[in-house]
């Protein structure tokens, strides 16, 4: 096991994600987000020989941080494909799933990654660095109703138009090819003294698009209950309102959208239940130490039983 996950990244609410899985040592449990390892090497530790974990990441700098063990599994793909690759592996069910959704501190932190708005960088925020679609194709070659959209769906942003209209004239003088001159091209519409929020959430929306984040989301959720057995843990961190919004309405009422279906009883049809009924947050401390845990909202839920 490395110890590269301090400086990889530091995982957001440790302890209470682990107290969420409520961890059978000798259980089957999938971190499909793992990153640095930080949470999947604390798992580990409380797992005895006969318990395993499986862990997914399709960034390829991840795999660096993976183990050799018997009980240890790295599978180098997107959490998607979640219900094949168990299959693969013949794996029926699981006692436990861990998601840390969003970017790493080290994606966020790497050279040439284009997550930050800190740093001017090559266009690129793929987390998978094998695909061949980047930021620079939205930026440069999406009509301008289809930036609107983006702007206005993944980044909740206010003056979406506006936006979309300032990029389409910027990139017909030359190819906006670094956040730098993303930022700069849009400077002038940003909101004074709010202009750290604004370009957060312009390349949140670009991030999402690059990377089909939102689809990946709903197909890894759907995916869930099938895997899991009776009482298996779901715990899912999210860090902006699109992604707590899809993992509140399944875990809460079993759909995507938030709809319920009732049996003949009026009964509630729907595959978990939920631990805790409102989001768990970073305590202050952890607030102070590490300023990614202020967005982040945690979810738990149970398998019911068939």
């Amino acid at each position: 096991m490395t110890n590269n996950e301090e400086t990889y990244h530091v995982p957001v609410m440790l302890q209470e994600c682990l107290d969420g899985l409520n961890i059978n040592p000798d259980g089957i449990y999938v971190d499909v987000t793992f990153g640095g390892g930080g949470h999947a090497k604390e798992i580990y530790k409380r797992l005895s020989p006969k318990g395993k974990l499986i862990v997914f990441d399709q960034d390829p700098d991840a795999a660096a941080n993976a183990w050799e063990a018997p009980n240890f599994h790295f599978v180098a793909s997107n959490f998607s494909y979640l219900n094949n690759h168990l299959r693969m592996m013949q794996i029926d069910k699981v006692d436990g799933i861990l998601a840390d959704l969003g970017v790493s501190s080290h994606q966020f932190d790497a050279g040439s990654r284009g997550f930050s708005i800190r740093s001017d960088d090559a266009l690129d925020m793929r987390m998978n660095q094998n695909g061949d679609f980047s930021a620079v194709n939205v930026v440069n070659e999406y009509e301008e109703e289809d930036l609107i959209r983006i702007f206005r769906k993944y980044g909740e942003l206010n003056v979406p138009g506006k936006i979309a209209g300032t990029i389409c004239r910027g990139r017909q003088k030359k190819a906006i090819q670094t956040t730098g001159e993303l930022m700069e091209i849009l400077n002038p519409i940003a909101p004074k003294f709010k202009e750290h929020k604004f370009f957060a959430q312009v390349f949140q929306a670009i991030r999402i698009e690059v990377n089909n984040e939102m689809d990946v989301l709903e197909k890894f959720l759907l995916q869930c209950p099938e895997v899991m057995a009776p009482k298996a843990r779901l715990v899912v961190m999210s860090y902006h309102s699109l992604e707590d919004r899809l993992v509140k309405n399944f875990m809460k009422r079993g759909h995507l959208d938030g709809s319920i279906e009732k049996d003949f009883f009026g009964n509630v049809l729907k595959p978990l239940t939920e631990i805790n009924r409102k989001p768990i947050v970073a305590n202050e401390e952890e607030n102070e130490r590490n300023s990614r845990a202020r967005s982040a909202k945690l979810r738990i839920a149970e398998r019911n039983n068939e």
